[in-house]
């Protein structure tokens, strides 16, 4: 693969780096991080090899659902600074070869946004229609609640209409009425906004809920095809600006997964997050097993090629544990998370990985080699770098949402606020700023951040794994997985071990000239730091791995030009 044949499609081979603004920096000093401040830590995303910056939510908001209840899509909340403020942040991360990309929030309203208080006047109110309502008395829903024991049904009742409003996440959190051509227009011209200035994209949360059309009357329903309305936003946003990604949530089995990017034709969302294998990845975990993973990824179905999965094995909510059976959701649990306090909804984890992982840093460092070496684009959460770990004194999916350590002054560098007055706490204990920091894992070649920089590096120099054709590599070890991926005549060979014990791999490189004699010369050359693995004529190859142990290859033909 030539490098420069990946630059139109950049999110295929992109670095993508999650951050919540107002946990970030803070730099005027109030306990809440900001624009300005955040813009001060673009050198240290640059350094790191980030090429591109998720923003989460940073729009005017009560703040309930940490920025996910929006009650203004068109500027900036007031707390993380101005509409200045954003333009001089994405002009100092586009200066140092980053894009940028931001959450929107299609699905629904703050109910303190502006529509829904004017919808809520009366009936025929015209933003009435903006929002979902029923005026009979709705079923039992309490089996369909996204969060188990936070809310009992998907509608509340308006005393003052006396009418029933639908709401698929918290009661303050209205459902849009996407059948409603006014909203739809409302959404596009917000988008279209955010590129103006400078966006390069979005994630779009919960997709599948905002493509809902429960509730409406059935000539609306039909009148929106939720696929046709999918497919005019992403070409909108290709009009407005051509290299324009929309980053989709769908927590949904592979099939339906291929719907939300256009089938065949991959016309609606170019990327979405790969659930399943995030999933099977923590079930192999569990087992110091490779086989629930290398099952799943078998199950994984091609893609158009202007489509892409996005990997991740921790973000911003709980770390669903949803397509997992029951059983194997338990071992699970007792692997990572045997309090109850750890676990969330039934269905998920709180937690930050070095802690699941019990600080093993040959095991953290095996599971980020795995994530970066999968087929797809890596999707960090902000503070995995240097291991952060969780605080679950806070409720929900706030333990994973703590400030970012910079260093092991007050507050964690993160804020020079009373603690009193910090947006956050800060993690306690073996895991906090004392132990954990940038400042200090920056200077330490041995650290964390400094093997995440050289993953980061190997990634971007390796554009098969963004670009590649994934194949499964026949060996008879159980806990090691063993992979290709193959472009424009590259190859790379990728092998992890989640086993405690040695392993020796013993497997073959599909030869691509027929089965004789097409490797004679050729090695595996390592593009980490190890040593280089001569093939058999037949792309035979034995490789011992440690405990945790982890190695990445490229096949070298006789004659081929090494990469510097």
């Amino acid at each position: 693969m030539r490098i420069a044949e990946t630059s139109d499609l950049w999110w295929k081979n992109a670095v993508i780096y999650c951050l919540d603004v107002e946990t970030f920096f803070d730099d005027d000093g109030d306990g809440t991080g900001d624009f300005a401040g955040l813009t001060q830590r673009v050198d240290y995303l640059a350094a790191l090899g980030v090429t591109c910056i998720w923003l989460m939510p940073f729009y005017p908001s009560p703040d309930r659902d940490d920025g996910y209840d929006v009650t203004d899509f068109f500027t900036v909340d007031p707390r993380l600074g101005t509409m200045g403020d954003l333009v001089e942040f994405i002009r100092s991360a586009k200066d140092r070869g980053m894009r940028v990309i931001a959450d929107f929030v299609v699905n629904h309203t703050s109910n303190q946004h502006p529509w829904f208080l004017e919808a809520i006047k009366s009936k025929d109110n015209p933003y009435r229609d903006y929002y979902v309502w029923r005026a009979d008395t709705p079923p039992d829903t309490s089996s369909e609640v996204v969060f188990p024991g936070e809310q009992t049904s998907l509608w509340t009742k308006d005393e003052a209409t006396g009418e029933w409003y639908l709401h698929m996440f918290a009661e303050h959190q209205p459902d849009l009425n996407v059948t409603n051509p006014k909203v739809r227009n409302e959404i596009a011209k917000a988008m279209g906004l955010w590129l103006e200035l400078g966006l390069d994209g979005f994630r779009l949360d919960a997709v599948p809920f905002f493509l809902e059309t429960r509730g409406q009357p059935k000539d609306e329903a039909a009148n929106l095809d939720p696929h046709e309305y999918l497919s005019a936003l992403r070409s909108f946003l290709s009009r407005r600006n051509g290299s324009a990604v929309m980053l989709g949530e769908v927590n949904l089995p592979y099939k339906e997964q291929l719907e939300y990017f256009g089938g065949q034709e991959g016309n609606e969302l170019n990327m979405q997050f790969d659930f399943m294998t995030m999933q099977h990845l923590y079930l192999a975990l569990a087992r110091h097993d490779a086989r629930p993973l290398a099952e799943n990824l078998k199950s994984r179905p091609p893609l158009h090629p202007d489509n892409q999965w996005a990997m991740f094995v921790r973000n911003h909510d709980e770390l669903t544990l949803d397509k997992l059976n029951d059983a194997e959701r338990e071992e699970v649990f007792a692997a990572f998370g045997p309090d109850k306090n750890m676990q969330v909804y039934g269905r998920g984890l709180r937690r930050r990985i070095p802690p699941m992982l019990g600080g093993d840093a040959e095991r953290i460092r095996m599971v980020y080699s795995l994530m970066f070496s999968l087929p797809g684009t890596p999707v960090l959460f902000y503070g995995e770098e240097i291991g952060m770990g969780e605080d679950l004194r806070q409720k929900s999916r706030s333990a994973v949402r703590t400030p970012m350590q910079w260093n092991n002054t007050k507050n964690g560098g993160f804020s020079d606020a009373k603690v009193s007055d910090l947006v956050a706490p800060l993690v306690r204990g073996e895991f906090g700023p004392d132990h954990v920091n940038a400042a200090a894992a920056k200077r330490d070649p041995e650290s964390l951040w400094n093997f995440m920089a050289t993953l980061i590096q190997r990634y971007r120099e390796s554009p098969e794994l963004g670009w590649g054709e994934f194949a499964l590599i026949d060996q008879p070890e159980p806990a090691v997985f063993a992979h290709s991926c193959t472009s424009d005549g590259g190859t790379m060979v990728l092998l992890h071990n989640f086993g405690t014990a040695k392993a020796k791999v013993t497997g073959t490189v599909a030869p691509e000239d027929g089965p004789t004699r097409a490797y004679k010369g050729a090695l595996l050359l390592d593009v980490l730091d190890g040593g280089n693995v001569p093939l058999e004529p037949d792309g035979g190859f034995t490789v011992e791995l440690g405990r945790y142990g982890y190695r990445w290859f490229r096949v070298q033909q006789p004659g081929d030009r090494l990469a510097p």
